[in-house]
């Protein structure tokens, strides 16, 4: 797998392939749009884990692009513009956005900020540097990547996200409707056939990764509802049954 997938909507193409060449050679895989209607089709597409925005777009307010996102995930977003009125600003966090830079503005600072967000994505499940932990599974948003008892597990990147999701919502249930907007998009809610595949997936190469680590419990199905991935205190009872 890559870096962290950026979604970078901006309007000026020479600007947007600059910064697209910036942050591709500091191992982000880069997605990019030039309107609202193609970001949209660009988010649904590849669910990036931060969008860049820049809110003057030709067809859409920019602040209509974080509400339209937001209601359907907590991807972090940071928002790029050349209006500094902070009624823009206010406008802007306010629908949702994690963080606003006024253009021009150095780009080493903006990779400080996208990995900054990232930390912060796991939520309270997250330690200091981001990371998401339960029992020997560690996963890793800036490097996107997997591990099991220190080795690494190759995932695709539906199965990524699944993961990510479930662990940043230990020992909740997540409706299967809330499991595919947030991994596949809107236009998937009602798909649970998706759903039970990849969990299922998600399963195996878990248990797969660490047989000693009695993984098959640790995903529970929730019948008619959902999944729920168990918290610390759960999966030590199932190891020690």
């Amino acid at each position: 797998m890559t870096g962290p997938a950026l979604l970078i909507v901006e309007d000026e193409a020479p600007a947007r392939r600059a910064l697209a060449d910036y942050l591709e050679h500091r191992g982000y895989e880069i997605h990019q749009a030039g309107t609202a209607q193609e970001a949209m089709r660009q988010w649904d597409a590849h669910r990036a884990d931060v969008v860049l925005l820049d809110l003057g777009l030709p067809d859409l307010d920019g602040v209509d692009v974080v509400r339209r996102i937001r209601r359907e995930a907590t991807t972090p977003i940071i928002i790029l513009s050349a209006r500094g009125d902070e009624r823009d600003k206010i406008a802007g966090l306010e629908a949702g956005a994690d963080d606003y830079l006024t253009k021009p503005f150095a780009t080493d600072e903006l990779n400080a900020r996208i990995r900054a967000v990232l930390r912060r994505a796991g939520g309270a499940n997250a330690d200091a540097s981001g990371r998401l932990r339960l029992g020997p599974i560690e996963l890793d948003p800036v490097k996107r990547e997997v591990h099991v008892g220190g080795q690494i597990v190759r995932l695709t990147p539906r199965e990524y996200e699944l993961l990510k999701v479930m662990l940043s919502n230990q020992g909740r249930v997540l409706t299967k409707a809330r499991l595919l907007r947030a991994v596949w998009g809107l236009a998937y809610a009602d798909e649970s056939a998706y759903l039970h595949v990849y969990v299922n997936r998600l399963r195996r190469k878990l248990s797969a990764a660490a047989p000693d680590a009695q993984l098959d419990g640790l995903i529970e199905t929730e019948p008619g509802i959902g999944y729920r991935i168990a918290d610390n205190d759960v999966l030590s009872e199932i190891r020690g049954a």
